[in-house]
């Protein structure tokens, strides 16, 4: 998304993102623009997955700018190693793949085949600030 550049800000003492040698691992990304939260949770079991397709994208565009912003000059990422795609959703809900798919589909448009490694889809009762979706990842570098 083109809102987002660099990296979110901290909604606490952690760092948005370490590196160690070629591997960066990201702090939970949730959907947030300069720091305001622009979707609230939790996902309700009847909603459609399209409803949560921005929050996802937004989530994961946080989590792509984390870890670019770890990058040395003249380097990429060569792979996201893991994905962790974490939602608020309510009991019932059965969804969690297909919105784990916004994220994986994000991540190829922006990255290619580098961009698709392996990853889960969790369900959790709430997630910081209310937000319905909150995403991490680990991606090596070259």
């Amino acid at each position: 998304m083109s809102e987002t550049t660099g990296s979110p800000p901290p909604q606490g003492r952690y760092l948005p993102a370490v590196r160690h040698g070629s591997q960066v691992y990201t702090s939970g990304m949730t959907p947030r623009v300069n720091g305001e939260l622009r979707f609230r949770g939790p996902v309700r079991a009847t909603d459609p997955a399209e409803t949560w397709r921005e929050a996802v994208v937004l989530s994961c565009s946080n989590a792509l700018s984390t870890a670019r912003g770890c990058l040395e000059p003249g380097e990429r990422i060569t792979a996201v190693l893991n994905l962790t795609v974490f939602i608020a959703a309510e009991e019932g809900f059965m969804l969690h793949s297909k919105l784990a798919d916004f994220a994986s589909k994000f991540l190829y448009d922006e990255l290619g085949e580098a961009g698709i490694g392996s990853r889960a889809a969790v369900g959790v009762a709430t997630l910081p600030g209310n937000a319905p979706v909150e995403i991490q990842m680990v991606a090596a570098l070259a």
